[in-house]
């Protein structure tokens, strides 16, 4: 009986993960037991998935990534090639802070460019974009387009990936958008 899913022959899924129908699994990947992975994701080569970890349907995981337990990725998340998730803010080697697992959540549609860094106990908003070698240590409103060391709003994302220009107009699919409480909102066309 073939699995509604794809796993490559060098990966690991372990017994009790929830993998979605049209899933990939490729090279040199490990699914923990208890995992949760939606339907149509990608994870690619040597992607690790932590037995708490949610992953919606739709996602786009790219090398060498870990999403470890207490981190939740929404529908459409993309997580770009080497981007680092954490989910203790104090480790230590010989201390075990299973307990104090901070929540990490990245809503839908947001991106996560190449070698970024999460810091645990963030939320990162719908359509927000984190540039690559950020690293993040508060949260990201929706649509918000962040860069640097440590990772600072320069801008606004529209649904479409493209960045709004002075007007808050989308340049790539011609939205028009309007900020309000913080937020970029779509307007009501």
């Amino acid at each position: 009986m073939s699995l509604p899913y794809f796993v490559h022959e060098s990966a690991y899924v372990d017994e009790g993960a929830q993998i979605g129908e049209g899933t990939k699994i490729w090279h040199f990947s490990h699914v923990m037991s208890g995992a949760m992975i939606g339907a149509h994701c990608s994870l690619g080569q040597n992607v690790n998935i932590g037995s708490k970890a949610i992953v919606g349907q739709g996602c786009k995981i790219q090398n060498n990534v870990s999403v470890y337990d207490a981190v939740e990725l929404e529908e459409d998340v993309f997580c770009g090639p080497s981007c680092v998730f954490t989910n203790v803010t104090n480790p230590r080697a010989f201390v075990e802070r299973k307990s104090e697992y901070k929540k990490t959540l990245v809503k839908k549609g947001a991106s996560i460019g190449a070698n970024a860094t999460i810091l645990c106990g963030v939320t990162i908003g719908a359509y927000a974009i984190v540039g690559a070698g950020a690293v993040v240590t508060q949260n990201v409103p929706d649509h918000a387009l962040v860069v640097g060391v440590p990772a600072r709003q320069k801008g606004w994302a529209c649904f479409c990936g493209g960045l709004l220009d002075e007007r808050l107009d989308c340049p790539e699919c011609g939205k028009k958008h309007q900020i309000g409480m913080d937020e970029c909102l779509e307007e009501a066309l």
